[in-house]
């Protein structure tokens, strides 16, 4: 690929293998997401390794209307376009050792500020229980299936799946805990799992901004050159509003913009530190 620098080559390679991978691997590509997306903590699949590997993993499937999987090849497509389209310009100005840091730095930000949202609306729901249920009993709960195909919740579905679990562990659940615990499975935090290189990326878009703010962009559906330092700041914006309002603009349902805004915000902090202290003993050498 002509003008693309070596460290950005070999993230394409790994994400493009690592995709070829779920395509081939188990059925489609589960096995590979058990392992290496990023699961919530209070899941039976996290792993402490997958606040690292979910970076490298992209969705390869999605269900259609008909109930039949299809390549899904847009999500590492776009993925690598942008992480090839202002990467390579970050790393020409960083250098190897430094745009590593800073893009890992970015995804791991991305990756705790999202686990952070969704831990802090776990405890909001779980803190309103009237009864005291250990760990695992949550991790089981969690895990129910209360939409098995249908499209929708169900309560009838939760409920069935509950009743096993409350012989397990002993527990008196009164109808306002019911209530609260269909709630968090409600949530999807049981199944959520978070994969793409997204988060680290927005960081590597902020890094850009910020060095080369006078450049000129455009995007594909709007042909009208942009400027780095409004263009920037106004893919983020987008990011905010779909996430605090649940409305998709660009992007599909299932995007995680929280980890979005996570790199955004990861990669602005980096920066700026290392531009106030460019000059100090604190500098980047």
């Amino acid at each position: 690929m002509r003008g693309i620098t070596p460290t950005i080559k070999h993230l394409i390679i790994i994400n493009v293998l690592l995709w070829i991978a779920t395509l081939s691997i188990g059925t489609y590509g589960q096995e590979l997401n058990n392992l290496f997306a990023l699961h919530f903590p209070k899941n039976g699949l996290f792993q402490p390794w997958q606040i690292i590997t979910h970076m490298f993993m992209h969705a390869s499937y999605v269900l259609g209307p008909t109930g039949a999987y299809t390549v899904y090849f847009q999500h590492i497509l776009f993925n690598m376009f942008a992480l090839w389209m202002f990467g390579s310009a970050v790393e020409q100005t960083f250098g190897k050792k430094k745009f590593i840091f800073f893009y890992i730095s970015a995804g791991l930000g991305a990756a705790l500020i999202s686990l952070g949202v969704d831990y802090a609306q776990f405890l909001s729901i779980v803190s309103d229980l009237s009864i005291d249920i250990s760990g695992d009993a949550i991790k089981e709960i969690l895990a129910i299936d209360s939409n098995n195909g249908k499209g929708y919740l169900t309560g009838e579905l939760f409920s069935k799946g509950l009743q096993p679990i409350v012989g397990n562990y002993n527990l008196i659940i009164n109808p306002n805990d019911f209530g609260i615990l269909f709630n968090l499975n409600a949530t999807g935090l049981g199944f959520k799992t978070m994969v793409g290189a997204s988060g680290a990326i927005m960081g590597v878009l902020v890094a850009y901004g910020m060095l080369f703010p006078e450049s000129k962009l455009m995007l594909i559906f709007l042909p009208i050159p942009i400027k780095a330092k409004y263009f920037i700041p106004a893919i983020i914006g987008l990011d905010l509003f779909s996430a605090l309002t649940g409305v998709s603009l660009f992007s599909p349902s299932n995007t995680a913009y929280i980890a979005h805004l996570g790199g955004a915000f990861t990669g602005f902090i980096m920066m700026w530190y290392w531009k106030k202290n460019q000059f100090n003993d604190k500098r980047w050498d």
